[in-house]
């Protein structure tokens, strides 16, 4: 990740309690990113789904699906590296340690994939 993007993610809050419901606020130019890498993968996705209707060897299906789950990773990781640097610290720093088990769970999913 660029330092200009690593820098943005420390400088504003990523999470808000808004309410009874918890909301995430990215600044833009994160959100932005994140934004263009799921289009892309998205267009990966029918990508993948015109390669299997065009009965393309199975390697090169697997292949295509091999870095679509590489790049959805990516914001994974971008998503966590944010959230561990404003929300949970700032949980923590209010006294709320059940956030620690909360990203435990979450880097769980994360690494079953």
């Amino acid at each position: 990740m660029s330092q200009e993007l690593d820098q943005e993610l420390t400088e504003e809050s990523c999470c808000e309690d808004g309410g009874s419901q918890r909301k995430s606020h990215h600044p833009d130019k994160v959100k932005n990113n994140l934004v263009t890498r799921l289009n892309r993968i998205e267009g990966q996705i029918r990508g993948i789904k015109g390669l299997i209707e065009k009965d393309t060897y199975c390697d090169d299906v697997i292949n295509q699906i091999s870095a679509t789950q590489s790049a959805l990773n990516s914001v994974a990781k971008i998503l966590l590296e944010g959230h561990m640097k404003s929300c949970v610290v700032e949980r923590i720093q209010e006294g709320d340690l059940e956030v620690l088990d909360e990203v435990l769970v979450t880097i769980q999913k994360l690494m079953k994939k």
